[in-house]
């Protein structure tokens, strides 16, 4: 280890070995499985990803789906905003951390700081640690980026208590081009039986890709500011989402009795 890796401030994984393996030749293997066995439907380079953030016996399937698109296409992306909810931990506002990296089994990620600084005089950005901490959310997804794209630079938000439009204009001054891309954590529906599940995840999927943004709410998608905000950047920029999957734990690992849904968009 140099003194330069010393002098980097990590934020560790913290779901390592629950939600995905953490030895790294494993994790690699169950990804690259998952992306084997996604269809890449369509041609072009996805602006936004909409993935699920379970573990990986449960939702990987969904998420291959959403990051299936990007194999082979990624060679413009050199940043990826990360965006999804804090599970663990209420503030007011999105949370930007510290961290120089955010590190997995598959390695280091760096942080951009350019694009934390350009949000940073929004009255509504904080800097705390504490929620990133013991969060799952944006972790899950990065062995997929890992794998998918490869090298590029995490733009890691947690969305507290926010407004959608708050949320929106986060994303709008993060924009860019073909460099960047948005990916929104989120899962669906939970605890219901599957039946229901798949009734009411069906309207959340509609609403997504109708841009119904104001008619989701907390119990359709525990990321239902990030699914927000992005649908009303996403109109405003003239993207409508596309479905990829849409199934529940029922259908792949666990109980029917008990469910999470599961959903899978591109724009």
């Amino acid at each position: 280890m140099t003194e330069n890796d010393r002098a980097l401030r990590t934020r560790p994984p913290a779901v390592a070995g629950q939600f995905y393996p953490r030895e790294p030749g494993r994790l690699k293997a169950e990804v690259e499985r998952l992306l084997d066995g996604a269809a890449a439907a369509g041609a072009d380079t996805p602006k936004a990803l909409i993935a699920p953030h379970a573990g990986y016996a449960y939702s990987g399937p969904v998420a291959a789906a959403a990051f299936a698109l990007l194999r082979g296409r990624a060679e413009k992306i050199e940043r990826v905003v990360v965006i999804g909810p804090a599970h663990y931990m209420p503030f007011q506002g999105i949370a930007l951390p510290s961290a120089d990296a955010f590190a997995t089994p598959l390695g280091r990620v760096a942080v951009s700081r350019d694009a934390l600084e350009n949000l940073a005089d929004l009255p509504f950005v904080l800097r705390s640690d504490a929620p990133h901490a013991p969060e799952h959310a944006l972790e899950v997804e990065l062995p997929f980026l890992q794998c998918a794209v490869g090298s590029f630079e995490l733009v890691p938000l947690l969305v507290g208590d926010v407004d959608p439009a708050e949320v929106a204009q986060a994303l709008g001054r993060l924009w860019g081009g073909l460099e960047t891309l948005f990916v929104v954590s989120s899962d669906l529906s939970h605890f219901h039986n599957s039946e229901t599940a798949r009734r009411l995840d069906g309207a959340t999927a509609a609403r997504i890709e109708n841009g119904q943004w104001a008619a989701i709410g907390p119990n359709d998608a525990c990321g239902w500011l990030a699914v927000s905000g992005l649908l009303i950047e996403a109109e405003r920029r003239g993207l409508r989402a596309r479905r990829l999957a849409l199934c529940n734990s029922g259908d792949t690992a666990g109980s029917r009795e008990r469910v999470v849904g599961y959903g899978a968009w591109a724009f």
